[in-house]
């Protein structure tokens, strides 16, 4: 039995709390390690794009409590305008340089610490806390940097801050006591750059079952923009390039004739007023577009749906995996999903939950959406149930939780 008398640090500069942001992947981890006993800390920056609410701090360091034994530790940095301001990059070097104080304001010393990519520039903090306090360093890789950057962001190789980022990605492969990732077949890639295949360890991304559970009905409002009397195919989240959307609006148009089928598309995003303007000049009046909803009210959304959708681009880079949040939720509200993917690592296919067709192909996409029509209720609810067992059986955080605790401390 191991010993739960010891003390993780998570650091992730872009990590969030229920209120700051969507608590999301190491919150959920590490509340569930904190209820088997370890102390969990994590360290996030204060403010960042992706925080709904940013947290003021009057000092450099602010230690919140979450629960018993689980703590953020917030450290102040400056805002920046969006996703693609220099202020951002000047910040994750600040957030690196801040790192070396926290040797001042934790109490509890570390028995490991994680760091989780793909905030990189992160690495030279963390590794002077792991040879300050002479622990294992477990790096974790969320989203392939630099290669995404590369791939789908359109940067050369040879771009000197593009290359800095490979210098510290293979750096953290070689110093790392292990690593693990949730693209199930990253290890390839990491390999290539390399490392030991036996370093590695999958853990794919999963749902809090307390907080699915605890849903938000939908408004009136809301409820009222989605048809009952037809077979609805609907998505939530991201409305931008790299979700594939344009080729949903093409299926569309393919079964724009077919008065039975509805589509609903809800989220914002880089693309949502694009999107809309290629309905409009289509004339295509089977789209309703809804704006976002909280992310306790999505289950109740899922509901209303017949059919969930979900695709991407076909990029090379998708042969590693994908670890898309909405596929557990997507799996866990029991709907048939259609998914436009052309990679590996596809949980819709494992599960049986649905249909897989190629990515950038309206026409499989339109003959998907035909085909569980065809089927009927009771056999869409069959489909639908299959994902909802392979979600509780393999991706809730409690099993993942374990998994991590088994991968933080085989490094020990």
């Amino acid at each position: 039995m191991m010993d739960k008398n010891k003390t993780i640090w998570i650091i992730n500069q872009y990590a969030s709390t229920l209120d700051t942001g969507m608590g999301g992947r190491h919150f959920y981890l590490a509340q569930e390690l904190a209820k088997q006993g370890y102390k969990v800390y994590i360290v996030a920056g204060s403010y960042s794009h992706l925080l709904h609410t940013s947290k003021t701090l009057d000092t450099d360091f602010l230690i919140e409590k979450i629960e018993d034994n689980f703590h953020f530790v917030w450290v102040k940095l400056p805002k920046y305008s969006d996703a693609h301001s220099k202020k951002r990059i000047i910040n994750e070097f600040l957030f690196s340089k801040q790192l070396t104080k926290l040797t001042q304001q934790i109490d509890n010393t570390p028995d490991v610490i994680l760091h989780s990519s793909p905030a990189l520039i992160s690495y030279f903090g963390v590794r002077y806390l792991t040879r300050h306090y002479k622990v294992p360093y477990v790096f974790e890789v969320r989203d392939i940097w630099p290669l995404t950057l590369i791939k789908l962001g359109g940067y050369s190789k040879k771009h000197p801050f593009v290359k800095l980022l490979q210098w510290i990605e293979d750096q953290a492969y070689q110093k790392a006591d292990h690593v693990f990732s949730n693209l199930p077949n990253a290890v390839e890639h990491m390999q290539s750059r390399g490392m030991q295949k036996d370093k590695f360890t999958w853990i794919a991304n999963g749902i809090s079952l307390v907080e699915l559970d605890n849903k938000e009905a939908l408004s009136k409002e809301v409820r009222d923009q989605i048809p009952t009397d037809k077979f609805v195919v609907g998505y939530t989240g991201t409305l931008g390039e790299a979700n594939a959307m344009d080729y949903l609006i093409d299926a569309a148009n393919i079964l724009k004739d077919n008065s039975t089928i509805h589509f609903v598309l809800v989220g914002s995003g880089k693309s949502r007023s694009t999107l809309i303007k290629k309905a409009e000049l289509l004339g295509l009046n089977n789209i309703t577009f809804i704006d976002p909803i909280e992310k306790v009210q999505v289950q109740s959304m899922l509901s209303q749906f017949d059919a969930c959708y979900i695709g991407w681009q076909k990029k090379s880079i998708y042969r590693f995996g994908i670890a898309a949040n909405k596929i557990p939720e997507y799996l866990y509200s029991a709907k048939p999903i259609i998914h436009s993917f052309s990679g590996k690592g596809d949980f819709i296919e494992q599960a049986g939950a649905g249909i897989t067709v190629a990515a950038e192909d309206p026409m499989a996409i339109a003959k998907a959406i035909l085909e569980l029509q065809s089927k009927g209720t009771i056999e869409c609810e069959k489909i639908g149930a299959k994902g909802k067992a392979f979600v509780i059986e393999h991706l809730t955080y409690k099993k993942l939780a374990n998994k991590l605790e088994n991968t933080l401390f085989k490094a020990n």
